[in-house]
């Protein structure tokens, strides 16, 4: 399904960099290949805490579909949002390979929120608070999509000296995790200013949990490391 959007909370220049890529977010030796890898790790994390089984879900910034789908496997009912009609095209498509059931549409977080605000039992917007020109009104966004009692999760990136060298110089340049450019530092977001856009927008913060790599093993993990990549879990308040 696709609908209209009237919102401006979004950068073209990020939607066209990620619609470039759009045909090799399946490849799991692609740029996306840290997605492909994360991605066990933060579904385990969401299902932990909200046991999506049943749970009427949706993943803001879906891009491919790669969360949506293995939300969809464990039993969700999940909507997917996106602002790029290449990504969708290509999550729709793995559709027919996968056998999942997944209603993807193209449609900003704000739009949603007020087409079907308090519909989700779930809420979920990993790796893309860094991409969009206001962070905050994702964050609200979320906030409003979900149903009082429902759980909201996001991931993102840390702003220091250290997120720099390890997610920007380390993953883009060196190691080639990621194609150059794919993140712009000055975008990073502190975990105190997101718990501050969740609080604000009527959250609660229930924790703050980091994911660290080890270049060695190639095995990412979750800890109390939240220097660099972190992700957040909140709760609208019954």
């Amino acid at each position: 399904m696709t609908t209209a959007t009237t919102s401006t909370n979004a950068d073209p220049a990020e939607l066209h960099k990620f619609s470039e890529l759009a045909h090799r977010w399946w490849d799991p030796e692609s740029e996306f290949k840290p997605l492909h890898q994360i991605n066990p790790l933060r579904l385990e994390w969401i299902d932990r805490h909200a046991a999506v089984r049943g749970k009427r879900t949706i993943d803001i910034g879906c891009g491919g579909g790669i969360l949506s789908e293995s939300m969809a496997a464990k039993g969700a009912d999940v909507t997917g949002i996106d602002l790029s009609d290449k990504a969708l095209g290509v999550a729709r498509l793995h559709l027919y390979e996968s056998g999942q059931k997944v209603d993807y549409r193209k449609i900003a977080a704000e739009d949603m929120a007020a087409a079907e605000p308090e519909t989700f039992d779930v809420v979920t917007c990993m790796e893309m608070l860094e991409h969009v020109p206001d962070p905050a009104s994702t964050v609200k966004a979320a906030a409003r999509l979900a149903k009082p009692g429902g759980h909201v999760f996001f991931s993102t990136l840390n702003r220091n000296p250290k997120s720099y060298l390890f997610a920007v110089i380390g993953a883009e340049y060196i190691l080639g995790l990621l194609p150059r450019g794919t993140h712009e530092y000055a975008r990073f977001i502190k975990p105190s200013e997101l718990a501050r856009f969740a609080r604000d927008a009527g959250l609660m913060v229930e924790e703050v949990i980091g994911m660290t790599y080890n270049p060695i093993t190639q095995v990412y993990a979750l800890g109390r490391d939240t220097d660099v990549n972190y992700l957040v879990r909140c709760r609208k308040p019954a």
